[in-house]
């Protein structure tokens, strides 16, 4: 009889623990979570405490990592902000959109340009949407604003599924800042200065001239000149000129609320914003979507945090960002929401090795990998930090090696809430949820393709048999000077032209034997070295298969600023304002 009592005893709490197990995971998988998704701008994967960094410090950041799941081989689809982003938002490749260029352009240049995120694309926070999601953004979008008129709103993060918008339409620059040197086109500044000075000392030769008799001439002539040297400098000047004020702008929903921005509560104000979102929506299910100003150059940093980290003012700024993460995550849990949302953090690509106040660094730490921002093939710019968290769901403290990519958090989120994928479209990214619940032990990726604009850089073959995870890149940045690691100098590395080098055979590295890629491999010190190339071979012929045509957005033609285009608070050109102010003084 006790014999039998013990056994019964013991199938009973083998059912319940099942029962718990498997239904209990369910009913929390079977719930739709509120997903809590943080992007840096520009963070190196080594600028952080849970990637190897000792002296900066992201205790909030750490926090997440050891609460959930850390991603060591997270991939960004793009080594710069819009196309990176694009791929995020859509699960797809930035060539599927239109958002990779195939000129010196590779992000867009100013809220008045008439490229951006088009209107046919559809984004998670759009599926999300459909599914009962309340969806938010605050902070930086970096997809275009306008198409034909300044109100169109059709690159707008509103009309992408979005249904709270706060933030930056661009994204920060140095000429946010005063008393710091332009970072917009600053070579094609100084050559328009140049050109302009040069009009300018032939007027007054020719007028010097023609008062002494030296030289004999119409004034028509002269007037003409001169006329077309002051439209030739207000044509270029009415834009770079003022780039504070076309570009540096805060918007909240369609409306403008503060041209220029003040940077000194810029922090404070998505700050607030972020946590009166959540708080609004605790009843939920929200997309909060938190797309940080941070690490962007100018780093501007609030007083509070000057000079407390050990890396000057980057690593301030890291630090600030961190603060504000471990808020934001504070106001989870004094909802009550923690164990009821999905919270992931990463960057949009590697750290700006190039981002320098003379021998001051003003970019990010990439750790042992080769490159930064702008490489398309070189894992310093692309290879960022990934983490997941969601308690009860995810185990806690797990590391995965498998290649992901940033891209997977479309499908990813879309599973979570229910939606279905769309079919008339090839989405790139695959579901995570098993691999980080542990339930598949291998990436669904097997090829990952490296872009630089729409160029193809490298490739990326996950050889899932041998565990091997073998990189080709057919394309490589000429750093300067040579072999620093960088181009400096050029701010930031070409795509193409005289600044790359083609490679034939490509460069060839097994990356879970040489992570920095410092060792190519050659027939001679590799037997699969054909072998290798002929399969990433018949795998670039497949993807450009599914590769179909579309408007380029970021062509010479959309790029440029375009006055009837530009957001303005008030009558162009008298675009100045601070609502943000107004608000808080009468608050």
């Amino acid at each position: 009889v006790i014999l039998l009592c013990f056994r019964w005893y013991l199938l009973t709490a083998l059912t319940s623990c099942l029962f718990w197990n498997t239904f209990g995971l369910s009913a929390a998988m079977d719930s739709k979570p509120n997903i809590l998704l943080f992007l840096a701008d520009d963070l190196g994967i080594g600028d952080i405490g849970c990637y190897g960094n000792n002296t900066i410090r992201t205790p909030n950041i750490d926090r997440l990592a050891r609460e959930g799941v850390k991603l060591t081989q997270h991939i960004a689809a793009a080594p710069l902000c819009t196309p990176s982003r694009a791929a995020f938002l859509t699960g797809r490749y930035p060539i599927r959109s239109g958002m990779a260029s195939s000129n010196g352009y590779r992000a867009l240049q100013w809220n008045a340009g008439s490229g951006g995120l088009p209107a046919n694309e559809t984004t998670f926070a759009r599926l999300l949407q459909q599914q009962g999601y309340t969806t938010g953004l605050i902070g930086k979008w970096h997809q275009g604003v306008n198409c034909e008129s300044f109100n169109d709103h059709c690159h707008h993060p509103l009309n992408h599924g979005f249904d709270y918008f706060y933030g930056m339409p661009f994204t920060l620059l140095n000429n946010c800042q005063e008393n710091k040197p332009p970072e917009l086109d600053v070579a094609l500044q100084a050559k328009l200065w140049l050109y302009s000075q040069i009009i300018s000392l032939a007027v007054l030769t020719l007028t010097a001239g023609k008062l002494t008799g030296l030289i004999s001439i119409h004034w028509k002539i002269i007037i003409c000149f001169t006329l077309v040297g002051g439209l030739f400098f207000i044509s270029w000047y009415s834009s770079y000129g003022f780039v504070q004020y076309w570009n540096c702008i805060l918007m909240r929903n369609h409306e403008v609320t503060e041209q220029p921005m003040r940077l000194e509560r810029t922090a404070s104000r998505m700050l607030k914003e972020a946590v009166s979102f959540i708080k609004r929506n605790r009843h939920g299910p929200f997309l909060l979507f938190v797309s940080f100003l941070h690490v962007h150059t100018p780093l501007f940093t609030t007083a509070k945090f000057l000079g407390r980290s050990r890396h000057g003012l980057y690593g301030d700024n890291v630090e600030e960002m961190d603060w504000m993460v471990g808020k934001i995550l504070d106001s989870l849990d004094k909802e009550g929401l923690k164990n009821h949302t999905l919270t992931y953090f990463a960057s949009d690509h590697g750290g700006h090795l190039e981002a320098q106040d003379g021998s001051v660094q003003l970019g990010g730490w990439n750790g042992i990998y080769k490159g930064g921002k702008g490489m398309g093939g070189w894992e310093g710019g692309i290879r960022v930090p990934g983490v997941f968290r969601w308690p009860g769901v995810l185990p806690a403290g797990t590391v995965i090696d498998e290649p992901t990519s940033l891209m997977d958090i479309y499908p990813t989120v879309v599973y979570l809430a229910g939606g279905i994928l769309p079919q008339n479209r090839v989405i790139d990214g695959r579901n995570l949820v098993p691999l980080l619940r542990g339930r598949a032990q291998k990436s669904e990726h097997e090829f990952l393709f490296h872009y630089c604009g729409s160029y193809l850089h490298a490739v990326r073959w996950h050889q899932k048999d041998s565990g091997a995870i073998w990189k080709a890149h057919y394309v490589t940045p000429v750093f300067h000077p040579p072999g620093a690691g960088a181009c400096y100098g050029k701010g930031i590395c070409p795509c193409f032209g005289e600044g790359v080098t083609h490679h034939d055979p490509p460069l060839l590295f097994d990356l879970s034997r040489d992570p920095s890629e410092t060792k190519p491999l050659s027939t001679d010190t590799e037997p699969l070295f054909d072998t290798v190339l002929r399969e990433i071979g018949r795998a670039i012929e497949e993807h450009r298969r599914t590769l179909t045509p579309v408007p380029e957005q970021l062509s010479l033609y959309n790029v440029v600023w375009k006055p009837w285009l530009q957001p303005c608070c008030g009558t162009f050109p008298f675009c100045w304002c601070d609502k943000e102010g107004d608000s808080t003084q009468s608050s």
